[in-house]
């Protein structure tokens, strides 16, 4: 892996195209479920080699599920490699109250400033008194058409509307475009809460109930479109890749989705 990645980032160094719009103001980062099966030290290696300095974490990274001191310090091995971590993989809030304290206990440990997550709908008033308690912020994610709560970042925006402002949204583009909503108004419409981006690219249609991940400009997906609508809207959080496609090199897809993004942007 080590060596495909280097060999990919040298390969990709000072390309660009002409500017068209203004510089961002968010920065790009890194889902480590892209990498999921890969170790800690592997995810941090691909990272540095990309020259990403963002990372989310799943599961498989930092356990969100164990202990607050165990979150801590799987959080911190990748603050001491230079990273900063942005946000989680989604955490599930149900409706009791000792699960959820657990859970924004463990982000707190972690030192996240999102928390990205599904909370049950009725347990959207017990989550805001945690997100008072804790000054963190929510980033509902949406899951699609197979997801029966929030299939649209739409469900998702109109649930959190009688809610603490920190209760917002993290856009799953690729699950967003399934679910037959268009991820370039749904940023417009949606810009006030959103709070992280899942950035991929799809060839599945509208209403598949299966997801066939490709390559970040290789799909159906308008990703031209939504980097504008993230310039124009003033995004400032993290743009944050996820690439599930993990059979093949997923190192080496992971890579030419960022190199992409970052012709577009530059």
């Amino acid at each position: 892996m080590k060596g495909v990645a280097a060999a990919a980032v040298g390969a990709w160094a000072g390309t660009g195209l002409a500017e068209v719009h203004p510089r961002p103001s968010f920065q790009l980062g890194v889902a480590s479920y892209s990498l999921a099966r890969f170790s800690a030290d592997e995810v941090i290696a691909a990272l540095k080699r990309f020259e990403i300095h963002n990372v989310a974490l799943y599961k498989t990274h930092c356990p969100w599920g164990g202990t607050a001191e165990q979150c801590r310090a799987a959080a911190q091995k990748f603050r001491d490699a230079g990273l900063t971590v942005t946000g989680s993989g989604v955490i599930e809030l149900p409706r009791n109250e000792a699960a959820v304290r657990k859970a924004f206990e463990n982000a707190h440990a972690a030192g996240l400033p999102t928390m990205v997550c599904k909370p049950a709908l009725n347990a959207l008033p017990l989550v805001e008194k945690f997100v008072k308690q804790y000054d963190i912020r929510l980033a509902v994610h949406n899951h699609g058409p197979e997801d029966k709560v929030y299939p649209s970042p739409l469900d998702a925006w109109k649930a959190v509307q009688p809610y603490d402002a920190r209760i917002g949204l993290c856009i799953d583009v690729g699950h967003a475009a399934r679910a037959g909503t268009d991820p370039v108004e749904a940023i417009r419409t949606c810009q006030a809460r959103l709070y992280d981006v899942h950035l991929k690219d799809s060839l599945a249609a509208p209403q598949s109930l299966k997801d066939v991940p490709v390559v970040v400009g290789r799909g159906h997906l308008d990703i031209k479109g939504m980097i504008a609508a993230l310039i124009d809207v003033n995004y400032t959080h993290i743009v944050s890749f996820e690439y599930e496609k993990h059979d093949g090199d997923v190192v080496q897809g992971l890579g030419d989705s960022i190199h992409y993004v970052r012709q577009l942007l530059s």
